[in-house]
């Protein structure tokens, strides 16, 4: 989870949120070199008196800054098309749980279980044991298994929610009447906190999202004293 004053993105807990920070990596080196050229050019222009009077209208010059600007943004375009199907496509998960929005608060079904499902509500600070994290911790976590893909299907009831978790790559938009589509894939065990994203109300920062990654057999466990 965040810390006070980060500055980056956090952990990376999945593949496809390492994917993203190299893409946000790979473009930042992009657009630094461009405005360091740039802020080169200009200080050139405002500091030498030399001019070169064929420059401003040779055509090599054009052609390269007609051509080079092209290459630079299919160098950015394809790395984020290739995430961007990599985040959509998923292959034979292994479990599927079914998210619902509320005013405020998310409720979680098991599809693969019977009787499985239950509403997860933010913990008051009043009730808050030692340790725990103000306006983060909720009631019931949803239990995941790591190293597994896992879908998401999410939805909302009443009004426009957004179900995010940063620190696996995860935003996506909660649409009453739409369903909508997520991979889960942990590469490890934790606890992952995010909130809602989309502003939804008055109470739209009180319903906090709290995923806890177990091994396989802590999973089973867990899903069968709640059967």
């Amino acid at each position: 989870m965040a810390y006070p004053f980060q500055l980056g993105l956090q952990d990376a807990s999945s593949p496809i949120m390492e994917e993203l920070m190299n893409f946000h990596d790979h473009t930042l080196m992009i657009v630094f070199l461009i405005s360091s050229l740039v802020l080169y050019i200009i200080t050139l222009m405002l500091t030498t008196k030399l001019t070169h009077t064929s420059t401003m209208d040779a055509q090599e010059v054009e052609t390269i800054w007609t051509i080079l600007p092209a290459v630079i943004l299919i160098l950015i375009a394809l790395p984020s098309l290739r995430i961007l199907y990599m985040m959509d496509e998923i292959n034979n998960p292994a479990l599927t749980v079914k998210t619902m929005g509320h005013q405020w608060y998310w409720s979680y079904e098991y599809t693969d279980y019977e009787d499985l499902c239950f509403d997860s509500y933010m913990i008051p600070t009043s009730d808050l044991k030692p340790g725990e994290l103000r306006l983060l911790e909720v009631d019931n976590r949803v239990v995941l298994p790591m190293e597994l893909p896992i879908r998401m299907l999410i939805s909302s009831e009443d009004v426009l929610h957004s179900w995010a978790v940063p620190s696996l790559g995860l935003k996506t938009d909660a649409i009453p009447g739409r369903l909508n589509q997520a991979t889960i894939s942990s590469n490890r065990p934790g606890l992952f906190y995010g909130q809602c994203s989309e502003i939804c109300g008055s109470n739209h920062s009180f319903m906090p999202i709290v995923l806890e990654m177990v091994p396989l057999k802590n999973f089973e466990d867990w899903s069968l004293s709640m059967i």
